[in-house]
């Protein structure tokens, strides 16, 4: 009985006694390292995950999104819903297509690929462009925005002319001067003389051009020639313009003025316009706000 009392009592004291060698222990210099040590290493792990931690689970679960997603793409395809044999090789590409992504992940093989890299960081442009944020704009403001912006939509003048070829080909230096010539028989002689139909050497194209827009005409003679012909009489032949076919004698039949169309014109457009303005606006404040997190430094240029 003594026995039994005495081992008791020497376990109550060695229960005692462990805080007070716990204590001991934690002010060796050691074992602040090796603390210190520990949670530095568990919260790098715990910012850091490695590759093969991204996914700790094994398990792939696909939601109803998942399946509306499939379902529609495939029907947007074929013009038709899956049946259930083709809906059962669907969801397992999905899987395949899942489980290689994450064997890709493990691997790291997202690391330093350019395309990867691309691909991601267009999907954060769009993101930026925060599509959910925009609303509809009142009639009012979009007033306001045009009244500021209206030469955006800018309507270019329009032009019909008629001209006389003279081929650089056919008449080497002579061309131009037996333009001068022409112009000086043509004075004061109507659009619809026969003499004009007489005059200057067969062309290519048409003789007559009605009611054009400057690219049209630049899409032909070229864009000096058309900037040219803005430029003169309406009524009476001139000449002669160079273009990239040879020289012509013009006559300006008629000439429609550009001109900023009113609001009521171009609603719908000036409207998509605004939308457009504002999802760039959305973008370029997204990125601005990301580029502050980051501290660029670059090596030195060649000079």
């Amino acid at each position: 009985m003594e026995q039994s009392v005495d081992v008791r009592t020497a376990e109550r004291v060695s229960r005692l006694a462990l805080p007070a060698r716990l204590q001991q222990w934690l002010r060796e210099p050691l074992a602040h390292f090796l603390l210190i040590g520990f949670v530095l290493f568990a919260s790098y792990s715990a910012f850091n995950p490695q590759p093969g931690d991204r996914y700790p689970s094994n398990r792939i679960e696909l939601t109803e999104d998942d399946l509306r997603q499939v379902i529609v793409a495939w029907t947007a395809q074929r013009q038709r819903p899956p049946t259930p044999e083709e809906m059962h090789g669907l969801l397992e590409n999905k899987i395949r297509e899942e489980i290689l992504y994450r064997e890709a992940l493990a691997l790291g093989l997202d690391k330093g690929d350019t395309i990867v890299k691309r691909r991601l960081a267009q999907k954060m442009d769009f993101l930026s462009e925060d599509v959910s944020g925009l609303r509809e704009p009142p009639v009012e403001e979009l007033n306001r925005w045009f009244a500021k912006n209206g030469e955006r939509f800018a309507l270019p003048g329009r032009m019909s002319f008629r001209h006389i070829y003279f081929s650089v080909d056919q008449r080497g230096q002579q061309a131009r001067d037996a333009g001068i010539q022409t112009l000086q028989k043509l004075n004061g002689m109507a659009v619809d003389s026969p003499l004009v139909a007489k005059a200057g050497d067969p062309f290519m194209f048409q003789d007559y051009y009605g009611d054009r827009l400057p690219e049209q005409v630049a899409n032909v003679f070229g864009s000096k020639f058309a900037q040219t012909l803005f430029q003169l009489k309406t009524g009476v032949w001139s000449g002669p313009v160079e273009s990239g076919l040879g020289w012509h004698l013009v006559f300006i039949v008629s000439v429609t003025p550009g001109r900023v169309p009113s609001f009521e014109e171009i609603e719908a457009e000036v409207k998509a316009e605004w939308i457009a303005a504002q999802r760039a606006d959305a973008k370029r404040k997204a990125f601005e706000a990301m580029r502050a997190k980051y501290t660029v430094l670059l090596p030195a240029l060649p000079k």
